[in-house]
């Protein structure tokens, strides 16, 4: 499951990537030769200057290419989505660090101690990234807000573009680097994740499942299933634990097979399709992603 989990983030950070690529597609375009507002009438070639700058298009209108920052605002956008992601998580790094979930340990290089409690290790490193990200939200906003009143077609305004363009993308750059350290950094507790996620009858709706097989319409399953649940709570027993008499008290087609279905390992795996849990579906996604990565 803490592939599966790394896996989510993937796919988080995959479509980053291709927002960025799209991103370059749109500011990649020439603005030569539209001067100060409606272009020149000297004998220029702007399709040859964009062939030897490399250029693979030409803006369309002389006027808007003045007073267009769109590219900035779409920036400052996908990294504020970049920095969102880092910091969701970088959440979890924090709740998972703590001796309440005991799920990770960040490495002292990027942690410290605590001013007051000898024994504590503050995540510092995903604190912070956590809190950048409103400073990118912040610029975010600040452009949209320059943007939204200006005439046709450079106004002196758009000097205020410069720092959140140029700061945020230094942000962004320093916090993946960090954030990239941090994790290389990172020892996952492994038995720790999966005695929790033994917990809290992870493997009711894996019951529900299995009796929709059998043919049960599935809120029946849910009734039963839930009756189940409640009989545990009362006689504070997880659902391992009960023998298969038990089982049957609540629904008479229960056979040998409920303990392999609530066993945690084959619950994970039982998830085959494309995007599931199961190792096969995970291992091929992350072969996916790997090649599409390669390409970049």
């Amino acid at each position: 499951m803490l592939s599966h989990y790394f896996l989510a983030f993937g796919e988080m950070f995959a479509r980053d990537i291709r927002r960025l690529n799209e991103c370059v597609v749109r500011i990649n375009v020439l603005p030569l030769g539209a001067a100060a507002l409606a272009g020149t009438s000297l004998p220029i070639d702007r399709n040859e200057t964009a062939k030897i700058l490399n250029f693979p298009a030409v803006s369309n209108n002389s006027m808007d290419t003045v007073a267009d920052r769109d590219f900035v605002a779409e920036f400052i956008f996908a990294a504020s989505l970049v920095m969102m992601h880092l910091s969701r998580f970088c959440e979890d790094m924090i709740l998972w660090s703590s001796d309440e979930f005991g799920f990770v340990e960040i490495s002292d290089a990027y942690t410290t101690g605590s001013s007051i409690m000898p024994q504590k290790k503050n995540p510092d490193v995903a604190e912070l990234i956590r809190g950048k990200t409103a400073r990118v939200y912040g610029d975010l906003f600040t452009i949209m807000t320059l943007l939204k009143g200006l005439p046709m077609a450079y106004n002196r305004d758009l000097q205020e573009d410069k720092e959140p363009l140029l700061m945020r993308w230094i942000l962004s750059k320093n916090c993946l680097a960090i954030f990239t350290e941090m994790i290389n950094h990172t020892k996952f507790n492994a038995w720790n994740m999966y005695e929790a996620a033994q917990g809290g009858f992870s493997t009711a709706t894996d019951i529900a499942e299995h009796l929709v097989g059998k043919g049960i319409p599935f809120r029946r399953a849910h009734e039963i299933v839930g009756k189940i649940v409640a009989y545990c709570l009362k006689n504070k027993k997880g659902l391992e634990e009960l023998t298969l008499n038990e089982y049957r008290e609540f629904y008479k087609g229960f056979t040998d097979d409920i303990q392999k279905i609530i066993k945690l390992e084959n619950a994970v795996n039982s998830r085959k399709h494309k995007g599931g849990t199961a190792t096969a579906a995970v291992l091929k996604r992350i072969g996916d992603l790997e090649k599409s990565f390669a390409k970049k």
